[in-house]
């Protein structure tokens, strides 16, 4: 994913190890120094809502936020996983002041104490079940899991999960790791729901192992090789599939179905949180109050693609128009987090048991 000229000082977790250690010695040491009265925030996000030609909803709003507050936003992008995993080995030493990932991992995030309580300003639009009792973690982007699949070598999408075990798909199907990547956890949840059961779900996520072409760390990497047909189908979701196949002509959105079951699919969303000792904690409170204000949230479909988290938000643009059609005739259902939570290592543990990962 490019990164424009304007963000070039923001942090990418994929530099060479030599330079991601050299880094993580700058970020060790300016933390401890940090002035808390500086202008700066820094972001800890899940891939996908920052776009590959430097327009997508971040771009957009970091630079909006930036011009009114004259705060810098710093931004640090990965798998939700891997963001979790980096904020608890810091804890520390906190270097995060907001961190955003999909669920499982906000959830999960929390129960590490990595979140401190905050309710931010136009949060009181975002519906109970999208954001959390104790003012944890709120969404700000609601979005929904989907599979993506290459228009021009694939007349039409798959139209079930049986479809991806033909010889055809054998390594043109790649999806993101399940406990590193959300979209990739969202493959487990998906299939267990739809499959009836873990049992059933690891059986045929077992035999689609030999069609897999392997583990990805980060869901939008796939795109690109589905659009340039190296792969014809890989996981993704709505909002950054969409926003991708802007710039990405061949790259259409399915929702595969179970043999003789209905298109299936459940919210997604990604939900920001305010970290435990952040070091510019007031910065962040207006960062977190700014993606929820209404100019950011109208701008969640006409310019990201995606589904605002504020439930006033009529959005009437054209990409909330097409957006509407292409959730027509899909079955949402909502995942038990709860369960999810409680059991999560083990179901990730059964995924690698059946794949061999």
């Amino acid at each position: 994913m490019r990164t424009p000229a304007r963000y070039r000082g923001y942090l990418k977790p994929t530099a060479a190890l030599g330079g991601a250690l050299l880094l993580a010695a700058t970020l060790s040491a300016c933390s401890e120094t940090a002035d808390k009265n500086a202008k700066v925030v820094t972001v800890y996000s899940a891939d996908g809502l920052k776009g590959e030609d430097g327009k997508g909803w971040y771009d957009t709003v970091f630079k909006e936020f930036e011009k009114k507050t004259g705060i810098e936003v710093k931004y640090v992008e990965g798998g939700s996983g891997e963001m979790v995993q980096r904020a608890v080995r810091e804890k520390s030493n906190t270097q995060a002041d907001v961190l955003i990932t999909l669920p499982p991992f906000i959830q999960q995030a929390d129960k590490k104490g990595l979140l401190k309580a905050y309710t931010p300003k136009g949060s009181e639009a975002v519906a109970p079940s999208d954001k959390d009792a104790d003012g944890k973690w709120t969404s700000v982007v609601n979005n929904y899991f989907s599979f993506a699949y290459n228009k021009k070598e694939l007349k039409q999408p798959p139209k079930t999960w049986e479809e991806l075990l033909e010889g055809k798909y054998k390594n043109k199907l790649q999806y993101s790791t399940p406990g590193v990547a959300g979209d990739g956890t969202a493959v487990v949840i998906k299939a267990m729901h739809d499959f009836g059961g873990k049992d059933a779900a690891m059986k045929y996520l077992g035999d689609l192992q030999s069609n897999n072409v392997g583990p990805s760390s980060s869901t939008s990497k796939l795109a690109p090789k589905v659009d340039k047909g190296e792969l014809l189908v890989s996981n993704g979701d709505v909002q950054m599939n969409y926003a991708q196949s802007k710039s990405m002509p061949n790259l259409g959105i399915w929702f595969p179905a179970k043999d003789g079951g209905p298109r299936t699919t459940f919210a997604l969303p990604y939900a920001a949180g305010l970290v435990n000792k952040a070091p510019h904690n007031a910065n962040a409170q207006k960062f977190l109050d700014y993606l929820l204000s209404e100019e950011a949230q109208r701008q969640v479909s006409a310019v990201g693609g995606g589904f605002a988290a504020r439930t006033d938000i009529n959005a009437t643009d054209p990409n909330a128009t097409a957006l509407a059609e292409l959730m027509k005739g899909v079955e949402v259902f909502k995942p038990d987090w709860k369960d999810i939570d409680e059991h999560y290592t083990e179901y990730i543990d059964a995924w690698k048991s059946a794949t061999g990962n």
